[in-house]
Order: structure tokens, then sequence, then C-alpha cells
């Protein structure tokens, strides 16, 4: 599933290409019909992210609510003028990197291609346009259920005026481990699979810990941790979270799966920091969880990343 930095770079593309445009939308596969009709002709007024929610709101002050899900991508293509990455979302690219498109493409363009058909919206403007297949949630909000949504998720570590402290409120009110918690969108948004097992590593915590045992300087180490980790993603259009002493040579532009990571998809592998044969992967949640158990045996307080 793509985590909180990719859907902060849809918006992103959004805010740079389509803010300000009125667009036709239009739904080929069929099952956003009513939704797009809603919406078609209407201006872009604002495109931004919560966690792994992507809002754009229109004119009519209704907004298009998107949840990629597991399989969710958007491919946007357009002229010269129009300024975006390719593809953003499932299927994953190697090393998460979202794919530009290229100069040659744009000017080729004349017209949006024919779009595929399980492309379940397209939203299309003078310049270019955008596609979204796979999506889990796809629709059409008013003002009160974007605020409602909005309220039951937690901070998001993208936002720079999140208020960390539901987090830490939510972490000292439960006995659930808190690589749990990190997962639960409620208490923390954005963060998925990789930035869950890397922060904690980094921090050198135990995911097995209830999040109410774990030191307070813990959790703000993560938060803070987060708030890095997930920017550098925002950069890079990929996750990158091992520190350049971890990786000799190789700087975060060139850091690819070999490099990038410190356990995640490592189980069976020397650890970077321990040297020994530590990384394991477990089933939390129904969630895989990759951690060392050298390196976090203890409840946090010692970053080793």
């Amino acid at each position: 599933m793509p985590e909180g930095h990719s859907i902060h770079r849809v918006a992103t593309t959004f805010r740079e290409s389509f803010v300000g445009e009125e667009l036709a939308v239009s739904s080929p596969q069929g099952r956003f019909g009513q939704g797009a009709a809603l919406l078609d002709g209407q201006q872009v007024e604002r495109s931004y992210a919560h966690g792994k929610h992507f809002f754009l709101e229109f004119g009519n002050r209704l907004t298009l609510n998107v949840h990629l899900g597991m399989y969710g991508a958007w491919t946007f293509g357009g002229d010269e003028q129009f300024v975006a990455a390719s593809s953003i979302g499932a299927p994953r690219r190697i090393g998460e990197q979202e794919v530009d498109g290229g100069e040659a493409e744009a000017r080729a363009y004349l017209e949006p291609p024919a779009p595929r058909p399980t492309t379940r919206v397209r939203l299309a403007s003078r310049h270019g346009y955008a596609d979204l297949v796979g999506a889990t949630t796809c629709r059409v909000l008013e003002p009160a259920g974007v605020a409602a949504l909005r309220a039951q998720l937690g901070p998001d570590p993208l936002d720079p005026e999140a208020d960390p402290e539901p987090f830490y409120d939510a972490c000292s009110r439960t006995s659930r481990p808190i690589g749990a918690v990190l997962m639960d969108q409620k208490a923390i948004a954005g963060i998925g699979n990789i930035f869950r097992a890397e922060s904690l590593f980094r921090a050198g915590a135990n995911p097995h810990v209830p999040a109410r045992r774990v030191p307070a300087e813990t959790l703000r180490l993560l938060w803070r941790d987060n708030v890095t980790l997930m920017g550098i993603g925002m950069e890079l259009g990929r996750i990158v979270t091992t520190a350049p002493e971890h990786r000799p040579g190789i700087p975060a532009q060139r850091a690819w799966r070999e490099h990038a990571n410190y356990v995640y998809l490592r189980q069976g592998r020397d650890c970077r920091v321990c040297g020994r044969d530590a990384i394991v992967v477990e089933d939390m949640g129904g969630r895989k969880l990759y951690w060392c158990t050298v390196c976090q045996a203890g409840e946090g307080g010692a970053p080793v990343g």
C-alpha cells in the first residue's frame, strides 16, 4: 500500500498542475459515473493529503476523496506546460520511486490517450490529465463529510501544523504493541509497513513493547524521525531510511533497495548496525513486521540510525 509520502506527492502534483483549472471529469469504467457528473466542469480550488487520504476540493464545495488502498494508482500526462510524474501509487516501482514521464512524452502530447477500461475516474484540463485505477475509495464528499473523516485520522507527520499530542495520548492509553499503534491511522496518519519497521529500528525500540510502556522520549523520537523520513520520501519519491555511514559512498539519490533500508525485506541478512544475523519477519495484525532482535531488544531511547 502506498504510504503517506506518496499521497502527499499526489496532492502536490494536483496542486501544481490542476488547481485553478476547470476539469472535465468522467468515469470510463462507469463505477464513478454519478460522482463524476457532480464534479464535471468545476474549477479545482484546493489539493491536499491527510495521511493516506487524498482530497481534491472543487468550486462547488464538493471534494473528491481517494484512498489508493493496496492496488490504486494515479497516472498523469500532458503537454510542455504540464509538470507531473507519470505514475504514483501501486503497483510498486523499484525502490518506490515514482516515474517521470519525461519531456519527449510532453512534446508529443496533443490530447489524452484513450483511457483503459479499468479507469475509475479521469480528470482532464487544457494541458493534461490524471487517471485513477484500482483505488479502494473514490467518492465525493460534502464539507461535513470531509470534516468527519479527518476527525477520525491521527496527526500526519507531513503536516507542518500537526500536533503530535494525540499520538502520544493514544500510546499512553493502550496496551497494544507500539508496532501496532504506529500502523493505526486513527493514532498517527500516513505510516505504513516500511516507515513503521524502519522508524522503530532507528529508535532502537522493540515493536512488541506495549505502547503505554514506551518512554516519552522514544515516542517523541518516533514522531520526529517519521517527520524526517517521510519528508525524504516526499523529496525523493521513494523511501530511504539508512544513514550515510551505513551506505558509504552511496548518496540518498542512488540508494535503491540494496542500500535504502535497515530491516524492511532484509530478514535472513546481517544487520547493518550490529552485524548479526538477527533480522526477522513476523506477523503483527495481519501485516509483516520486520525487526532486529539485537538492536531492538529494549524499549527504545537509544537511537541506532
